[in-house]
């Protein structure tokens, strides 16, 4: 699986392993949604050979929409047609995850990637329970 936590500038993304038990951040795409950041993202999940992608869903607090979602969820489509039926990409709830990446510094990744392996554990532990 790769997490992806979305974002204009970059987007942050973490990898499971093969049993999808640990979650890994790993270098962030810069202008992911540029038609660069998009042929990396492709690339890394081909490379990486990924079997779902996750993208972080951005709520507010209290669940509802902002356009921010409207524009994470434009994304995540763009990225679904890019990788075709076989690589299906799939929404995650992202809330609190920055907030997470930041109380666990790492100076060898990013923030954005951090909150991506957040993102991935919570997508992970949903599907386990």
């Amino acid at each position: 699986m790769l997490a992806l936590d979305y974002g204009a500038a970059r987007c942050g993304c973490a990898i499971s392993d093969p049993t999808g038990t640990i979650a890994t951040p790993i270098e962030e795409v810069a202008r992911p949604a540029s038609k660069r950041g998009m042929a990396k993202l492709a690339a890394l999940v081909f490379e990486r050979e990924v079997g779902k992608v996750v993208v972080g869903l951005p709520l507010s607090l209290s669940g509802q929409e902002s356009d921010q979602t409207r524009e994470t969820r434009a994304f995540a489509e763009r990225l679904e047609r890019r990788l075709g039926p076989e690589i299906p990409v799939e929404m995650h709830d992202e809330r609190f995850t920055t907030k997470l990446a930041a109380m666990t510094p790492d100076p060898r990744t990013s923030e954005d990637s951090r909150a991506a392996a957040h993102l991935l554990e919570s997508w992970l532990s949903a599907r386990a329970g």
